[in-house]
Parts: C-alpha cells; structure tokens; sequence
C-alpha cells in the first residue's frame, strides 16, 4: 500500500499521545486525528465522546488505524468490528510515550507489518512484529502473489501450509519458469526448503507440502500452494461465430488436459481476421487479457510445426495457432503444437501454447578470459557476465580471486585448481538443469592455453549452449609493460605464440629450435621449467645479443619483471627462483624505438591520406 495514498485513522487518550498523533499525521498526509482529549477542532483533527462509536462507523473506511495508548484499550475498541483478515484495515498500536510500535492486526494484507517498522523510524521505536514468518525472517505466503503479480491456488486451507512453513516443517519449492518473484525465492531461500525444478524431480514422501511456481496444474495428495505467473502465449483459430460459451468451456477443458493453468495464460493471439470475433473478445474480457492479432506477413514468418495447406489457400497462412502463440510468446518451439477441436455444433477451432521466453529457464555457459590479472583489463562484457552469473567457476592458480568479487550475492563461486574435469562438470550439469547462468572463468585469453577444448567437447557431446568471451593475454600485458611493439617494420613483423617441449609433448614441426629460424617476436608460455633447453634452442638462430624480458605475473599486484639478454635468460631464472606462471619473451622488437611505421610516413598514400592533397 503506498503511502501517498494511504487513508489513515490516528486515535490518541492523552495529552502527550496527542502530541504524538500530530507528529504522525505530518508524516501521512491522508490522515485523521481522532482524541478524546478537549481539543480546538480542525478538518482533520476530531475529538470523540465514544470510541465503540467511532469504530462501528468508521473501522472499514480506513487502510489503516493507529492507536495510541494502552494495548488492551486497542484490543477491545477493535474486537467487535474484526470481520477478515483479506478485508481489515492494518491496526497499529503506539505506547503514549512513542516508545514502542505493535503491529495489532493485518500484519500481512494489511501492510501493518510496514507501517509498524515505518512508525518506529519516524518515532525512533522499538518496532514490536509478532508474525512468525516476519521473525524468522521468512517469506510471507500470503503476500507472494501480490508481490509479484502471481495467481495463486491452494490445495487446502492455506493457513495449514503457512503453519508447516513457519515451523520449518520440509517443504519442497518447484520453480518451473524464472522472474524476479523466483529469483527472490532462490537468492533467500531457508534451509528447510528445497528447491527444485520440475515436479519429476521431487520426492513427495521427504516433504510436508509443496510450493510452486509456473503454468502447471498440479494433482499431488501433498498440502500444496501454488503460484501462476502470466507467462503463456495461447495462439489460436476458429470457425467464423464460434459460440463463446461453448468456446471458453471447451477450451478450458482443454487446457486442462494439456495440464496449463489457465490463470498463466498472458495473451491470446490470433489471425487479423479474427479480431472482432466474439468468442475471442469475451475469453480474454473475463481473463483480463489482450487478444494480439497478426497480419499475414507476420504469421508467414514463422516456421510453423505443423503447416497446412488447407489454410493457406483460406486465409494466405501455413498456421495462425502456433504462428500467433510464437510471436507472442518470442519463442521458436512450443509447449503444445497446434491441436485441433471440434465441436459439439459443428465449429471448430486450433490453439496452441508457448512458454513467453522472459519465463524459460534457458542455461547458459560463458568461456569468459579473465585478462592477465588486473582486473581492470577484464573486458567490460566479461565483467557484466560475472556480475549477473549464478555460478563462478575460476582458475584460482592463473586467475586472482579478486576477480570473483564482482559475483552477485548467493552466486557459487568456487576454485577449480584443485577439482578434476568430472568434478567441475558435475557442478555445471548441475546448474545448467537449473536453467542457470554459468561462467568458466580462465586465464588470460581462453584461446590461448586454456584448456577449453576438452570442455567444449563434453559440452557438445551433451547438447548444451555456450558462447567464449575473449580476454586480453598476459602477452599483450607484456607488451605493455614493456612499452614494447612486438611487431617493428625491416625488424619484426611476426609474433610466435608457444612453449617449449616439457612433460607435454609439442607436434615436432613446432619444436622452438626451427621457429626460432624466423628470428621473430616470440612469447615462450609455460616453460620456466625447462629454460635451459629453450635457452639452448633458442641460441641456435638467435643472436646471443638478443633482447629478452621475463615476466613473473604481469599485471598482478605481485608482478616482477627481468630484462636482459637471451644468454641470462637461465641465470635470471635461477637466481629469482622462478617455477610457474612466467612469461618469456625473445626478440629485436623488446623495448626497440628504431624504424619508422610506413603507415604516417608522408610518402605513403591509401584511401584516407590522397596523394594529391600533399602536392604543394
């Protein structure tokens, strides 16, 4: 209930209660101070003889009454004009010395709970909440659907399943589809729920009752509340005059069959020559929904499950069921492809249903390069795919933990370095049929000694979507630290990304010792182990003059770096007592300022520099 519009009652017996009252009404400006204190009377300030009186007349006319006094004048001036608790206005009881707000009735519906809390702060109270859910810091049931524009149906008295969950009794909690409401209930969810993901999955007999939101209906003997968001697309054509009752009766026998809620559905689409059809403007009057008609470009753009030909011939369309529920749904696939019905008069008609796509629980799986350790130079699209990942996996030996910072709170994050390949693909199957956001985060770029192509495989092999969010190599980080242009004209025009031959063999046309012929930039990875052959290697066609830098994590916040030339590149090793992450570099173009670009040379023409506007 907003507080703009918030009609408030302010019943005070004292002086200072009054005081009180008047502080109060300055914060809810649709409200009225009623007293039985002699008081100079204004528009909105009353003063009373009976307050029985006063409740019988006025207790329903107002979201919300707040009285100041004792507990027990608030408790018996209400008792005889409770009638629901869908229905009663919020009572809120405020000692006379503004030390203490109760929240009395509606504490839920009402909003009293709020309004409490919000009385405390602009009093400075102790706020005194007696709901049990509000206590424990649990979710309020009755409040979900509102919350988050749910229907809601329930099984039993719904008080017998908010009783279960305010004793932590088990409870299973079935998210079929995703929107805020679902992620709230993940990101909070207590530790006597367990979460699941269809109905197959859950196993009855270790529940009390049973928690659900999506467009399913649900026939279990298990206490169950269930939660309807508006996320289906239910495209359909009929006969011309197809009777709307008879429509609407067996349509929703239909649904029922195909076990979709009704309440779900947000939309029905049809053709444009259905747009005044009566069955459809009815049905959608009574479920408060649009009906989304299409032309017939827009239809025919659709590959449509099942064509007809019959149709197109009739109406210039392949399908106008599981065309329109498409369109509407921006979801190429369907729960239920176009059916057909028939009538007890003769009419007929077709629908078809899909899942809206902002509802699927579609998983995705991110390949995303850490960059070289600063995490300023993570892209800024890896950096917005970690921010809203629900799970991390990182390279905690190649990658800072840092990193991992930017993670969202409840997201898993955990560090790979010590897991076995299976491991962490248990963790991804396991998100992944959660419909969840996963991040393999590497080091570097992934394109370069990352190890992803044993992961894409299994992931091929199991069918799952995955995209690769380049990064910025420790190699380019050298070069920056270095202020070094690794490619320098009449010098070097060639980079060679590689490592020597260690415990890992490398193919033997790629051995260093021939790469090294080219005398070209190279950037030596993994090899800190084995110096002294690539040194050796090296030396074959290198000058023994050659600039070398070794890098020890460059760009971390521990970085060291080494210059010199190609014959200390074993003393510099050796003396540091260096063994991993060390990046070797060898080449003429390692901190070379010599040899001018033909690229600005004044002599040099192309498409954006003509020649004849430098003719003087």
């Amino acid at each position: 209930m907003a507080e703009q519009v918030l009609k408030v009652a302010i019943i005070s017996f004292t002086d200072n209660g009054l005081e009180i009252a008047k502080t109060l009404q300055n914060e809810f400006y649709r409200s009225k101070v009623f007293t039985t204190r002699e008081v100079e009377e204004t528009k909105d300030i009353k003063q009373i003889d009976s307050v029985k009186e006063l409740m019988e007349a006025s207790f329903q006319k107002y979201d919300a009454w707040l009285f100041i006094g004792a507990l027990g004048i608030c408790v018996r001036s209400i008792a005889s004009v409770i009638e629901d608790k869908k229905t009663d206005p919020a009572v809120v009881n405020i000692d006379d010395q503004g030390k203490f707000a109760q929240s009395v009735l509606s504490g839920h519906i009402g909003k009293a709970n709020e309004l409490t809390a919000q009385i405390s702060r602009i009093l400075q109270a102790t706020s005194v909440v007696s709901t049990s859910s509000d206590l424990q810091d649990l979710w309020s049931l009755d409040m979900l659907a509102e919350q988050y524009g749910w229907a809601q149906k329930c099984n039993t008295e719904l008080n017998v399943i908010i009783s279960l969950f305010v004793n932590r009794k088990p409870i299973a909690l079935v998210l079929k589809v995703k929107d805020k409401g679902t992620e709230f209930l993940e990101k909070t969810c207590p530790d006597f729920v367990t979460i699941y993901y269809s109905l197959d999955a859950v196993v009855t007999e270790k529940h009390e009752a049973l928690l659900y939101v999506g467009y399913e209906l649900i026939q279990l003997d298990l206490p169950t509340l269930a939660f309807h968001p508006k996320c289906i697309a239910l495209g359909s054509g009929c006969s011309k005059d197809i009777e709307p009752e008879l429509f609407e009766k067996i349509l929703c026998e239909e649904l029922q069959k195909q076990q979709v809620a009704i309440e779900s559905v947000m939309a029905i689409g049809s053709a444009d020559i259905k747009a005044e059809e009566q069955a459809y403007l009815d049905i959608v009057a009574k479920l408060d929904i649009p009906l989304i008609t299409y032309n017939g470009d827009e239809l025919n753009s659709i590959d449509v499950a099942n064509p007809s030909e019959v149709v197109k011939k009739k109406v210039g369309v392949y399908g106008v069921s599981e065309a329109s529920s498409a369109l509407i749904a921006n979801e190429s696939e369907w729960l239920v492809e176009k059916t057909k019905v028939n009538t007890d008069s003769g009419k007929k008609f077709t629908y078809a249903i899909s899942l809206v796509s902002d509802f699927a629980r579609k998983p995705s799986i991110a390949i995303v390069g850490a960059g070289s350790g600063d995490p300023d130079l993570l892209t800024l699209k890896g950096r917005a795919i970690l921010e809203v990942a629900d799970c991390i996996l990182y390279a905690g030996s190649l990658v800072p933990e840092e990193l991992t910072h930017m993670a969202k709170e409840g997201a898993l994050v955990r560090n790979s370095a010590s897991m076995t390949l299976e491991e962490q693909i248990d963790i991804i199957d396991d998100y992944y049929a959660q419909g969840k956001k996963i991040v393999r985060l590497h080091s570097g770029d992934p394109s370069i000694y990352g190890a992803v192509q044993e992961q894409m495989t299994i992931f091929d092999a199991k069918g799952y979507d995955y995209y690769i969010v380049p990064g910025i190599s420790s190699f380019q980080a050298a070069a920056a630290y270095l202020k070094s242009e690794f490619t320098i004209p009449e010098v070097a025009q060639t980079i060679i990304l590689t490592r020597g031959e260690g415990n890992t063999p490398t193919p033997e046309h790629e051995n260093i010792a021939d790469m090294a012929k080219l005398r070209a930039t190279m950037c030596i990875f993994l090899s800190v182990g084995i110096a002294k052959k690539v040194q050796g290697e090296l030396l074959e066609h290198y000058p023994p003059e050659t600039p070398l830098a070794v890098l020890y994590r460059v760009s971390w916040k521990d970085e060291q770096v080494w210059t010199g030339k190609l014959t200390e590149l074993t003393q510099i090793i050796k003396e540091n007592k260096l063994t991993r992450t060390v990046l070797i570099v060898v080449g003429e173009a390692v901190g070379a300022r010599k040899n001018r670009s033909w690229l600005y040379d004044d002599k040099w023409h192309h498409i954006f520099r003509k020649k004849e506007k430098l003719v003087k």
